[in-house]
This record gives structure tokens, sequence and C-alpha cells, in this order.
């Protein structure tokens, strides 16, 4: 009975691609059947890994599906580590998530056992790969013993390098988040520095390749803290030994670190910030000037709490090329305070110009048309 609906599955496939003109469809059109194929893949992804699973073939499963080896082993990990988990495994089977979204919720269900009912409750809600991603893997790091964690992150440095087509070189690091954060932050901040100065727009990617060398030669001068560290007053009260439940040693938007490398990050450095937290609300603080106040910004950078993980984009979830937005903008009264002050990336911020444009919101910021010369 299986062979035979999924033959007729098939068939029917093979009959929607001879059919198919997406150059005579509306965009509507276009649109609900790009649903309609991608519902098709994640059915096909459960079916092609639970079989594999039974036969024990990765092998089978690269070859059937044109993937490479490794993630046809991934694919077979993820479904037989679904099945242990049966809100997962029903999901999967319906086809209401991929094997890639199936993977980071088993992986951090197997590590912080209770994870796949909120997660699978963020996938249903839409939220992006990369922002189920971002809080699958704060679960793992959450459940994992925080003992031994500068070990741990100690030993996964690396920096490899290799030679590409073009000729290039190609380098590919892991650095701990204190060293990462503050090298990646001079970094961006000298990309947007080039690429104001640039005569025409390339990805920002090759802006960051070119600020590479200029920070390495010690240049790309900062103007700014370029890491905060939140550190809960208990964990300085103990004499930065250990982080308890409820208790916060991490880079907000990054991940957590270790209590002694908070503590010399604490003693001094002219970019690396120590901010005791001790549950005090930093964010009642009001402006009607465009100008946002430090205490405001600190706030900011911390994110929302309780979680406070940093800045993204309140609509979608980005991380990078984040604007400060006015969400109800100042045109129509709105103030310079925390509770109205909202990260949004390029193209979201974008999307809700338009959108406050559309509503009437913008209307002093429309300058007033020219009389005609007589």
């Amino acid at each position: 009975m299986e062979r035979h609906y999924l033959a007729e599955a098939v068939e029917f496939a093979r009959k929607a691609n001879r059919v198919l003109s997406p150059g005579r469809c509306s965009n509507a059109e276009a649109r609900e059947m790009l649903g309609r194929y991608a519902e098709l893949e994640k059915l096909a992804g459960y079916g092609k890994a639970a079989l594999a699973a039974r036969l024990k073939d990765p092998g089978g499963l690269a070859r059937a599906s044109g993937t490479s080896l490794g993630k046809a082993r991934e694919a077979l990990k993820t479904a037989e580590a679904a099945e242990k988990t049966p809100e997962l495994a029903e999901a999967l089977r319906a086809g209401e998530l991929s094997l890639d979204q199936a993977s980071e919720i088993a992986r951090t269900e197997q590590v912080a056992p209770g994870s796949a009912g909120p997660l699978l409750r963020r996938v249903r809600g839409g939220a992006p790969v990369h922002v189920l991603r971002e809080d699958a893997r704060r679960r793992r790091l959450a459940a994992q013993n925080r003992q031994d964690l500068a070990r741990r992150q100690h030993e996964g440095r690396f920096l490899r390098h290799g030679i590409t087509d073009n000729g290039n070189i190609r380098l590919e690091a892991e650095l701990e988040p204190h060293i990462g954060t503050p090298l990646l932050s001079r970094l961006q901040a000298e990309a947007k520095k080039l690429s104001r100065e640039a005569k025409r727009a390339e990805p920002f990617e090759r802006y960051l390749a070119d600020a590479l060398p200029e920070v390495a030669s010690g240049g790309g001068k900062p103007g700014r803290t370029e890491l905060v560290v939140l550190v809960s007053q208990g964990v300085a009260n103990r004499g930065w030994t250990d982080v308890q439940d409820d208790e916060h040693c991490k880079i907000p938007g990054i991940g957590p670190i270790a209590p002694g490398i908070a503590k010399k990050i604490a003693e001094g450095d002219a970019f690396l910030t120590g901010l005791f937290f001790d549950g005090e609300d930093l964010r009642n603080i009001r402006r009607w000037g465009r100008h946002i106040p430090a205490e405001i910004m600190t706030a900011l950078n911390l994110g929302d709490p309780p979680e406070l993980e940093g800045r993204r984009c309140v609509d979608c979830g980005n991380r990078f090329f984040l604007q400060i937005d006015h969400d109800m903008p100042r045109a129509s009264g709105g103030e310079t305070a925390h509770d109205n002050l909202k990260d949004r990336c390029d193209p979201c911020h974008d999307t809700k110009t338009q959108q406050d444009r559309q509503a009437g919101l913008l209307q002093e910021m429309i300058p007033p048309a020219r009389a005609a010369p007589t």
C-alpha cells in the first residue's frame, strides 16, 4: 500500500513538472506552488531518512539523493533521534519542518530535554532558520556543564587556511567569544567606513575582507566599547567561581563565557567592559531629541530581559546590518525612549518606513511642494 501511494505521488509530481510554466503564473500563484513544492520536499526528506535509517545505509541515501555522505549521515541521525521524541517525529512525518530544522531540534532535545516543544512552536510560528538555530544553540549552551566551559571554548579554537581556485587565501576560524567578539566589532566598524567611502556598492562581506588587513596591522581604531560582558552580581560575590540558575555570565547576543574570563575582562581593558546586573531596570529613560543617551544604548545592546540575548531585528530576528528605528516615528511624536526604539535590519526597516508612510505617520517628513514659478 505504501509503495502504491508513493508511486502515485511521484507520478503526480512528474505531471506537475511537465505542465509547470513559471513565466505564465501570477505572483500569488507562484508563491502558492512554491509552498507546495517545499511541502513535498519536506515530506520526501522524512521518507528518505526514515527508510535509510531502517537499512542503516547512509551511502545509499547519498547516492539516491545526490548529496554528500556527511549530509546523509546527519539525516540518518536526525531520523533516529526524532523517533525518540514523539512530538518531533510526528511533525517531521507530517512535513511541518525540514530535515535541517529537525536536526537542530533533535540535537537540542538530546542535550536539553523538553526543548522540542518550544522549538517546534518557533517553527510553526514562521521563525526563519537562523532564528531557530540561534534559539537552539542558546538552549544547548545553557544546558551544558558550565564548569568546563572555559576549557571547551579554549580547546575549540582553530584557524585554518587554504587556497581557492582563484588563487586567493581562504581563512576559516573559531575563536573564543571574548577574543572573537571585539575582533568582529572592529572589522565591522572598519568595513562600514570603507563602504561609505566606496565609489560603488558591493556586498558587505567584501568590505569585511578589505578591513581585515587594516585591523590586523593595528589600524581601524574603534571609537567605543566593543565588548560588554553581562555578569550577575552574585557571580562576583561568590568569587567568580560558578554561575547558578537564573544568573548571567555572558556576552549578550553571543553566549556564555567562563566566570574566570569575565573577571579578567572586568579588571580592565580599554575596549572590554564588564557590566554587573542586579535586576535593576536601566530602560526607563526618555528623551525627546534624536540623540540616544548612553544608558539607553547600553540597554538596547543588552537586549530584552529576562533573556538579555543582545540586539536583533524585531521583525525577522536577523542580527546583522541593524538600524535603530523609532517604532512610532518622530514625525508623529514618537519619543527617543527605550520602549519606542526597535532594531530593524535594512529590508525590514525599509518595509516599516513604507508602512508608516502609507499610514500617514511620516507627513511631517515630506518636504512641502515648491510653488511653480510665475
